[in-house]
């Protein structure tokens, strides 16, 4: 997976927007304003994923691809490589993961106007 093949798998999923909001570099994908996930547009081959933390705790021990979320909070973001050996069915869950984890933690009212 690359960049643009990375935009577009997350903007295809209801209700994400795309933003600068921490200048040129990072692109962010919000669901419902939160982060879901976010990507350095220069190094353009990881990217920083939400994840439960005991899911997270277990990718990291399985697939030196995944590693603690880069400038996050470690517990519950991981920096997730897209140029190693992470299929992209892999790739495609981690996303999904995090975007659903986000998607939960809005109000139900906010959840429902999304439409999920």
């Amino acid at each position: 997976m690359n960049i643009e093949e990375l935009r577009e798998y997350c903007l295809q999923k209801q209700g994400t927007s795309e933003g600068l909001p921490f200048g040129e570099d990072t692109l962010v994908f919000k669901v419902g304003g939160k982060i879901f996930l976010l990507t350095s547009l220069v190094t353009g081959n990881r990217f920083n994923a939400k994840c439960d933390p005991e899911r997270a705790i277990e990718l990291r021990e399985q697939h030196e691809e995944i590693i603690p979320g880069f400038h996050m909070n470690k517990k519950h973001w991981n920096t997730v490589f897209m140029d190693g050996r992470l299929t992209r069915k892999q790739l495609n869950e981690l996303i999904d993961h995090s975007y659903d984890l986000v998607l939960a933690s809005l109000p139900k009212k906010l959840q429902e106007e999304i439409g999920n």
